[in-house]
């Protein structure tokens, strides 16, 4: 799974984006991005575990925003680029009769998927499994969930046309990419040159086409998803955009310090001192006008989830 910023891996660096950090994605997974593989035995994926599932909870079940409406009845799911599993065990509610697999690259996020079921008495499958190359290794199944792992492959109608293989005919795919960056403080927060969020987005845009140029094989195409989708041999694409509104929880609160300390490390030769100093404050737990203490706090996002199916031989 978001966009998002929770540390996970992937061989050409991470999630994201997604998690939100789209800024995520891993091996198979989905949130946040732990660059280059030298340290990954010393990598904290306890940590990443936990900041992927802050991330989540801040996030909300927005998987089940975007498919309830279709009135689905699968047999299997899979959830690949799992991460730990948040999204499958959304799943796993949702259809309590279906076989729910979470598919990830990275083991350790799998048992801490594995901890989450049993602790919730749920019932979940784990495939370790690199993203894309070894997707034709999985099961087929009759819904595949991706969240924010397809733009870090190089070739992403590629691993899209892997992805549709995996799915039985009249089945679904979702694919979570773009949508629109988070808000989550006005534009002009009281102290340091307004309009801060907005030039961390072009830094982060700069940083994202960056990524894409260095990844092997990268091809760039249009990020038309629905015709993405269609091009990978599905048909019926659509995008369903899901809102996410929600007010300063604790939560909320975890993730964006999150983000923001990883933006304050990660862009310290990018932002002028002035913005440094504006998130130095901004992560400050005891500044009054922090993102701990300050009421007027917020996530205000769209997460655009792309949704196609696999033709049957009554589509002609």
């Amino acid at each position: 799974m978001s966009d998002t910023d929770a540390a996970t891996t992937h061989r050409h660096g991470d999630h994201h984006h997604g998690s939100e950090s789209g800024e995520r994605g891993h091996q198979s997974g989905s949130h946040g991005h732990h660059h280059g593989k030298a340290s990954l035995g010393d990598f904290d994926w306890n940590a990443a575990a936990e900041m992927i599932d802050v991330e989540a909870r801040a996030f909300g079940p927005y998987p089940v925003e975007a498919l309830g409406p279709l009135d689905l009845s699968p047999a299997r799911v899979l959830d690949v680029g799992s991460g730990t599993g948040w999204a499958a065990l959304e799943f796993a509610r949702m259809w309590p009769n279906a076989e729910v697999i979470a598919v990830d690259g990275a083991r350790a996020l799998l048992d801490h998927a594995e901890r989450s079921a049993r602790d919730a008495g749920l019932d979940l499958t784990t495939i370790e499994a690199q993203f894309p190359e070894d997707l034709s290794t999985l099961p087929e199944a009759d819904l595949i969930w991706s969240a924010q792992v397809v733009h870090h492959v190089g070739d992403q109608l590629d691993a899209l046309r892997r992805l549709a293989q995996r799915v039985r005919p009249g089945g679904t795919i979702a694919i979570v990419e773009g949508g629109l960056s988070p808000r989550w403080l006005p534009r002009d927060i009281g102290f340091g040159r307004p309009g801060l969020q907005a030039r961390l987005d072009t830094a982060v845009t700069d940083g994202f086409q960056n990524m894409r140029a260095d990844l092997p094989g990268t091809v760039r195409a249009v990020e038309d998803w629905p015709a993405l989708l269609r091009q990978a041999g599905l048909v019926d694409t659509r995008t369903s955009n899901v809102l996410i509104d929600r007010p300063a929880t604790d939560d909320v609160r975890a993730w964006l310090r999150h983000r923001l300390e990883r933006t304050r490390a990660g862009m310290a030769d990018t932002l002028d001192a002035e913005d440094l100093a504006t998130l130095d404050r901004l992560i400050d737990p005891t500044d009054p006008e922090g993102i701990d203490l300050r009421s007027d706090l917020f996530l205000l996002a769209v997460k655009s989830v792309h949704i196609g199916r696999r033709p049957t031989g009554e589509d002609g």
